[in-house]
């Protein structure tokens, strides 16, 4: 993806409109909650906040959730959290009824970023403001912010971890010893998950130069986006390309040195591949795996020297930003963004915020222990 730059464009409901819509839900029964961006006029203790998530398949979905749940509730809001299990029509289902219901303000993590264009309209024409969480939600004027991690960054920490693993570059960035050629292979996330080609775009910045130069070699010539992609994050499905990749590229005696995976999800499938075809073992130990989340169960597969590295995105912080962010739009305040820039979704450049990664290996594991993201029992 290219990022573009444009003017930042801002839906703020105005007084006339904020009155006209709280005379029309007092008549309709609705909701008794009022709410006007540019006063602060209206009464939102105890408002209903609609929250929307994609899976429970992932345990980083379910934190997520949690996080933000128990921290509007905190703060004295109702929520509604629902789980859609990658299903779109569930979760189109569960925010019109979220609507229905009078949320006074969604926070989506959406399934198919482009799926939602109907239901966001309906949020606006009820002057409901909509925060995209994680996911960037495309192809609509009626997403007012964002909360994610620099997704660039992300891909970039995954090729450079690569790189380390390999031995072409040390931890402090300097140039390592080994020159390769390595043979390498990739995986990118789900194409209708925006996230995913920047992931892929900010590996490939870091990658792409060592493709052109030989050093590293992607021995089945699939390197474009479309091909690599692994629709919803499935891992099953990176497992079967992992192997028909094995089958048909790595056989003789080759081997595959290198695998950049966007996922931890799909680093089990990987891996798990890997594994059938004899990998992991004293005479071909496994390739150099990246992943991002750090789930529990692929960090102890790190201290298993299985997979190599994971990015880690502390969703307990980004839970907390994008709730202050839901906080001050429900006080009629201006929430703290630091990106109008970037994130472009079609319509508009959603005004964002962005929380730092860090990429996990087994040299510095214990981050996750102290910050107390998994206590040492957890991990073993």
């Amino acid at each position: 993806m290219q990022l573009r730059t444009s003017t930042m464009i801002r839906r703020l409901a105005t007084i006339g409109a904020a009155a006209a819509l709280a005379t029309s839900l007092a008549a309709c029964g609705s909701s008794e909650k009022t709410i006007n961006q540019e006063t602060g006029d209206g009464d939102n203790t105890g408002a209903l906040v609609g929250v929307t998530m994609p899976t429970r398949s992932s345990e980083r979905w379910i934190s997520d959730g949690d996080n933000v749940q128990a921290a509007l509730e905190e703060l004295g809001y109702e929520v509604d959290l629902q789980y859609a299990e990658n299903d779109i029509p569930t979760q189109v289902n569960q925010i019109e009824n979220q609507i229905t219901r009078g949320a006074r303000l969604l926070i989506v993590a959406s399934i198919d970023g482009t799926a939602l264009t109907t239901q966001l309209q309906q949020a606006a024409d009820q002057g409901i403001p909509v925060i995209a969480y994680d996911r960037l939600i495309r192809n609509s004027p009626n997403v007012d912010y964002y909360a994610t991690f620099d997704n660039f960054k992300v891909g970039v920490q995954q090729a450079t971890s690569l790189l380390v693993g390999l031995g072409m570059l040390n931890a402090d960035g300097s140039a390592g010893e080994a020159d390769g050629p390595f043979n390498i292979e990739l995986f990118a996330g789900s194409p209708d998950d925006n996230n995913a080609t920047f992931f892929f775009d900010g590996a490939m910045s870091v990658l792409q130069p060592h493709i052109d130069s030989g050093r590293l070699v992607v021995r089945s010539s699939q390197t474009d986006f479309d091909t690599v992609a692994i629709l919803r994050w499935d891992p099953e499905t990176a497992q079967r390309r992992m192997e028909d990749l094995l089958t048909r590229t790595y056989q003789g005696g080759v081997t595959v040195d290198g695998v950049l995976s966007p996922y931890d999800g799909l680093s089990i499938g990987i891996l798990s591949a890997l594994k059938s075809s004899g990998y992991g073992t004293a005479g071909q130990p496994y390739p150099v795996v990246t992943g991002q989340d750090a789930e529990e169960v692929s960090v102890k597969s790190i201290l298993a020297d299985e997979q190599y590295s994971t990015i880690f995105k502390d969703t307990r912080e980004l839970a907390k930003k994008t709730v202050e962010m839901a906080h001050a739009v429900l006080s009629g305040d201006e929430p703290e963004v630091n990106n109008t820039t970037d994130y472009d979704n079609g319509e508009k450049v959603v005004p964002s915020y962005l929380l730092e990664p860090v990429i996990i290996d087994k040299s510095n594991y214990e981050v996750l222990i102290d910050s107390g993201y998994y206590s040492a029992e957890q991990l073993g």
